[in-house]
C-alpha cells in the first residue's frame, strides 16, 4: 500500500499485489489432494467477527475521538507550533494512534471482503464499513492540510523538539504534497463523494471479474483456474482457454469500458484540479520517485526489448517447434520441462530454507505466516484473484491472499509475497505514519525473496534439464516483471493521455492494448484475434493507476542488489535488514548508499536489464 498524504489511506481497498496477480496463478480442483493442508486466514486477531462488540465500541469512540480531536485541534496548528513543538508532537501522536485503529477496522473490512466478494452479506459490510470511516476520517481531514499551512520558520524551529523531530519523515512528505492540496471544503468533497466515486466503480470492477465464468470443456470456471489453463502441457487446453477468456472479456467490454473511461476522467478531473502537470505525477508522489528517474527506466526498458523479451521469444518458439508463438503460448511450459505440483508443505520449506540462509530472522519472521494463520492459500469460489500482502496496522501484522495450486510460480509467488510480509513486520516499529513504504521500494523486499528462492532451486537442479527448465521459467517471470510491467505502464499512459481528448472505444482501448503490447513482445509473439480484449481484467488499472511500473523498478533494483551480495562481504544481510526496517522513513537514495547504488544514475538501470540479459545468453549457450 503507498503511503497516501492523509489518514484516508487506512479505508483503502486491499490491492492486489505480484507482477503475476494478472497472470496465471491458480490450479483445478483436481490437484487438491496432491497440494495438502493448506492454511486459510484467521482475521480474529483483528476483530471477532463483523457484528463483534470491540468493533462497535471501536467505531463509536472513533467517532467520539475524531470529533473532539477537531474541535480541539482545527484552526490551533500555527499557534500551537509557535507555541511548542512538544505540543504539536502531541497531538501528531494522538492523529497517529487514531490512524491505527482506523486502519485496523478498515484492514477487517477489506480482507473479508477479499475472502469472498460473492458473499452479499461480505459486501454490505465492506460498504457499511467504508462509509462509516469515511465519515470519521472527514473530521480528520483538516490535519494534514492545515499541518502544510504552518509557516515554514515556525515549523524548523519546532522541529528543534525531539519528540516532533521523530516525525520529521512524514512531516516532509506532508510538505511534499502541499503544492496539490485544494481547500479544504474542496478536500472534504472528493472524500465523502470517494465512496460513491471510485471507490464504487473499483467495488463494481471487482464483483464483476469475480462473477465471471468461462466454459472450459463444459466446466464453468472463475478467472483463476481459467487464466492456469494457459499454463497447462497441452496446447489445446491453452487455447480454449484462451478463447474462452475473449469470449467473456467480449461479452462484458461494454462494461469495462465504462469502468475504464469513468476511473480515467475522474483520475484527469481530480489531477486538473491539484495541478498536476502529468498523468503520473500523482504517482511518482506517492512513490516519492523522481519524473526524471521512472522516465530512465522506461526508456532504459523499451531500448532493451530487441535484447530481452523479442530475443527470448524467438529462442522459445524454436524450442516449441514454431515459427511464432501464439499469445496463448507464451507462457507455456517448455516440451522437455518436468510437470509438477509442488505441495504447500514443500512450497513453505523451499521459501522458508531461501530465505534462513540468508539470513535466520527473515526466515523466523516468514515462520510465523505459517504458524499464526497470517496466510489465506486456497483457492475458493468468491474469492479475490491473485495475491497480495495486507500490512493491516503496525499494532497487528501483515495478512497474505494468495490462490495456490501448486505450480512452480505460485512458489514463486508466495516468495514474493512473504517478502512484503517480512518487510511490513519489520518497518511497523516505524509507528502508522511512517511504516508505509513507496511501492518503488516495497518491491524489493518481495522481488528480494524470489531471487533467493530461485537461487536456492537452481542450486538443488541436478541435471541440465532440469536447469534449463528453471532458467527459462526466470526469464519468464523476469520478462513478466520488467517487459510486460513497462508495456502496461505504456499502456495507462497512452489511455489517460488519450481519455483528455473524450470517451474511447472498446475498439480503440483494444488498439492501444496490441499496439504496445505488439512492441514489447516482439516478432515472435503473434496477438491472435480475441488478444485485443485483454486488456479489461488488469487489476492495478482499476485500483492503482501506474502502479505497475514499481515491478519494473523493484526487479531492476534487485538485480543490481543481488549482484552486490554475491561479492559481498559477511554484513550484508544486516544492512538488507536495516534497509527494510526503515519503512517509509528515507528516500530510495539514501536506503541504497549502503550498497553502492544509485538509482539516478543512468547506468543504474543497464545494471539491472543486463542480469536478464546474461540468462538469456546462458540458455542460447545450452541451446548450442
Amino acid at each position: 500500500m503507498t503511503r497516501d498524504m492523509t489518514i484516508n489511506s487506512k479505508i483503502a481497498t486491499v490491492e492486489i499485489d505480484g507482477p503475476f496477480a494478472t497472470a496465471p496463478s491458480a490450479a483445478a480442483e483436481k490437484t487438491e489432494d496432491k497440494l495438502g493442508q493448506m492454511p486459510e486466514w484467521d482475521l480474529t486477531d483483528l476483530y471477532a467477527s463483523p457484528d463483534s462488540q470491540e468493533l462497535a465500541d471501536d467505531l463509536a469512540q472513533l467517532e467520539k475521538e475524531a470529533g473532539e480531536f477537531q474541535d480541539q485541534y482545527q484552526g490551533t496548528l500555527s499557534t500551537l507550533a509557535e507555541n511548542s513543538g512538544a505540543e504539536l508532537a502531541a497531538c501528531v501522536r494522538t492523529y497517529e494512534a487514531m490512524s491505527d485503529r482506523l486502519g485496523r477496522v478498515g484492514s477487517y473490512a477489506g480482507l473479508l471482503y477479499a475472502g469472498d466478494t460473492s458473499d452479499p452479506v461480505c459486501a454490505k459490510f465492506y460498504g457499511d464499513i467504508q462509509e462509516k470511516l469515511t465519515a470519521i476520517t472527514t473530521k480528520l481531514l483538516f490535519y494534514p492540510l492545515e499541518f502544510n499551512r504552518i509557516d515554514d520558520d515556525v515549523l524548523e524551529a519546532a522541529l528543534k523538539d525531539d519528540a516532533l523531530a521523530h516525525y520529521t519523515p512524514w512531516i516532509e512528505d506532508l510538505r511534499k504534497a502541499k503544492p496539490y492540496q485544494l481547500s479544504d471544503d474542496i478536500e472534504k468533497l472528493f472524500h465523502e463523494k470517494s465512496v460513491t466515486g471510485r471507490g464504487s466503480w473499483n467495488r463494481l470492477f471487482n464483483e464483476t471479474i469475480t462473477a465471471l465464468r468461462f466454459d472450459i470443456g463444459g466446466e464453468q470456471l472463475s478467472i483463476e483456474p481459467t487464466l492456469n489453463r494457459l499454463l497447462d502441457a497441452d496446447g489445446a487446453k491453452r487455447r480454449e482457454a484462451a478463447d474462452a477468456l475473449a469470449k467473456v472479456f467480449g461479452e462484458n467490454l461494454r462494461l469495462f469500458t465504462l469502468i475504464t473511461n469513468t476511473l480515467a476522467k475522474d483520475k484527469d478531473i481530480s489531477d486538473t484540479w491539484r495541478g498536476f502537470e502529468d498523468v503520473a505525477d500523482s504517482r511518482h508522489l506517492a512513490n516519492r520517485v523522481e519524473r526524471p528517474v521512472v522516465n530512465a527506466l522506461v526508456a532504459a526498458v523499451q531500448d532493451a526489448y530487441p535484447r530481452l523479451s523479442h530475443r527470448y521469444y524467438a529462442l522459445k518458439a524454436r524450442w516449441m517447434g514454431q515459427d511464432k508463438l501464439a499469445h496463448w503460448d507464451r507462457n507455456a511450459p517448455l516440451p522437455e520441462q518436468p510437470q509438477q505440483v509442488i505441495a504447500w508443505a514443500q512450497a513453505e520449506q523451499l521459501v522458508l530454507d531461501a530465505y534462513g540462509a540468508f539470513a535466520p530472522q527473515m526466515a523466523s519472521i516468514a515462520k510465523d505466516f505459517f504458524d499464526k494463520s497470517w496466510i489465506d492459500a486456497p483457492v475458493r469460489e468468491g474469492k479475490s484473484p491473485g495475491a497480495f500482502s495486507h500490512p493491516t496496522v503496525p499494532s497487528a501484522h501483515p495478512y497474505i491472499l494468495m490462490n495456490y495450486q501448486g505450480k512452480p510460480r505460485d512458489v514463486m509467488t508466495l516468495a514474493h509475497e512473504l517478502g512484503h510480509g517480512v518487510h511490513q513486520v519489520l518497518a511497523a516499529k516505524q509507528g502508522p505514519l511512517m511504516a508505509p513504504t513507496p511501492l518503488t521500494l516495497a518491491e524489493t523486499a518481495s522481488v528480494f525473496g524470489e531471487m533467493l528462492t530461485f537461487k536456492k532451486l537452481l542450486a538443488r537442479a541436478d541435471n541440465p534439464r532440469e536447469r534449463k527448465a528453471l532458467l527459462a521459467s526466470k526469464v519468464e517471470d523476469m520478462i513478466n516483471t520488467v517487459v510486460r510491467q513497462i508495456a502496461f505502464y505504456t499502456f495507462e499512459r497512452e489511455v489517460h493521455i488519450a481519455r483528455k481528448e473524450g470517451e474511447l472505444t472498446s475498439e480503440r482501448l483494444g488498439e492501444i492494448w496490441v499496439d504496445v503490447q505488439g512492441r514489447s513482445l516482439g516478432p515472435a509473439i503473434d496477438l491472435r484475434p480475441g488478444y485485443e480484449t485483454y486488456w479489461c481484467y488488469i487489476p492495478h488499472f482499476i485500483h492503482s493507476p501506474f502502479y505497475v511500473y514499481a515491478y519494473a523498478f523493484g526487479e531492476c533494483l534487485v538485480n543490481s542488489l543481488y549482484a552486490v551480495y554475491e561479492k559481498a562481504d559477511d554484513g550484508f544481510a544486516e544492512k538488507y535488514l536495516d534497509m527494510l526496517a526503515a519503512g517509509g522513513t528515507k528516500h530510495h537514495k539514501e536506503l541504497l548508499a549502503p550498497f553502492g547504488l544509485d538509482a539516478s544514475d543512468p547506468d543504474f538501470w543497464s545494471m539491472g536489464l543486463k542480469v536478464i540479459e546474461d540468462l538469456i545468453t546462458e540458455l542460447e549457450e545450452m541451446e548450442a
